[in-house]
């Protein structure tokens, strides 16, 4: 089946259908329950080695288990890992590197949803600890391995799963941790997940000659934990911003399956081989859109170099502190 084949209803199997992944290594986090569990067993199912990473071992050796009452040959591990603790993401790192001599897929899945102000161990915001710097902190030294598992036949590829709540608030490169300006859940959502789309803007920059593409990617709507954090008043707010964005009422819940097949559309398609460093939705490139009502495309913001290159600075110089 050809790429433009796929769309909003495609299921994990459907874009992976004739797909052979043996050989190659993957590490997911998030990959004991939601969106990654269903993109560790994908990828798994057609051969992968799987590494799925999260923070609670007994949800992580359930995930296996399921994985391998499904498909009996499946090759998984499993690794803990604490996005809210810097030190946990470079131990997970290096336990990583340990444990493998090549890595071909790296899918940061992971992430909170519109939790009540808190910070990480390390004192940054909760968001915006958890679902860009913690994944920073993991990501940056598995790079080289990614780059001498890739080539130019077979890249290697980054996917960071952001979400069309991008929109709810653009990084604020003066206060990215919330330090002198009112916290709003939302705002502090949509901060962290534009700062995933930059972070794949400047790893497509500082990687694409070493063969390795990096990808952001948006799965949709799916009833999943990731919302666990929101109350009532937020769920409110939440299906009002989808009706002011869809007012002919055509916005539609996805499935697991089909809320992970975007990912691992990005993870393998061969029209992403040679350029990436773009927003995905629906098993598509999405087009760039600064509609404040639009429901679907990536704000031309989220996707400047610019911003992306002192994004990646001011992070490093964070995770340096700790």
């Amino acid at each position: 089946m050809s790429d433009t084949a796929f769309g909003a209803a495609s299921t994990t199997d459907e874009v992976l259908e004739g797909v052979d992944l043996a050989g190659k290594v993957a590490a997911v986090t998030g990959g004991s329950g939601g969106l990654g569990l269903e993109t560790a067993r994908a990828l798994a199912a057609h051969g992968a080695h799987v590494v799925i990473a999260a923070r609670d071992p007994q949800k992580l050796d359930d995930a296996a288990t399921s994985i391998r009452e499904a498909h009996p040959d499946a090759s998984i591990e499993t690794l803990v890992l604490d996005l809210a603790d810097v030190s946990s993401c470079r131990r997970a790192a290096i336990s990583l590197l340990t444990a493998t001599d090549r890595l071909d897929l790296l899918i940061n899945n992971a992430g909170v949803m519109c939790t009540p102000f808190g910070r990480t161990v390390d004192g940054f915001e909760t968001q915006f600890g958890i679902n860009h710097l913690g994944h920073m902190a993991w990501t940056v030294p598995l790079l080289d391995l990614l780059s001498r598992s890739a080539s130019p036949e077979s890249p290697s590829r980054i996917i960071n799963l952001s979400s069309a709540g991008h929109r709810f608030g653009d990084v604020d490169l003066d206060d990215l941790n919330y330090e002198n300006r009112p916290y709003d859940e939302w705002a502090a959502y949509g901060q962290s997940k534009t700062a995933n789309i930059l972070f794949s803007v400047e790893l497509e920059r500082r990687l694409a000659q070493l063969d390795v593409r990096s990808v952001a990617v948006h799965p949709g709507g799916i009833h999943t934990d990731l919302g666990r954090h929101m109350t009532s008043e937020l769920l409110t707010q939440l299906q009002d911003r989808i009706a002011e964005s869809n007012p002919g009422g055509d916005f539609s819940w996805k499935s697991i399956p089909q809320g992970a097949a975007t990912t691992v559309w990005a993870a393998t398609t061969p029209s992403l081989a040679s350029s990436a460093g773009v927003y995905c939705e629906d098993c598509g490139v999405a087009k760039a859109s600064d509609d404040a009502e639009a429901s679907a495309g990536v704000e031309s913001s989220a996707v400047d170099p610019e911003r992306a290159a002192k994004l990646w600075d001011l992070s490093m110089e964070l995770l340096a502190t700790v």
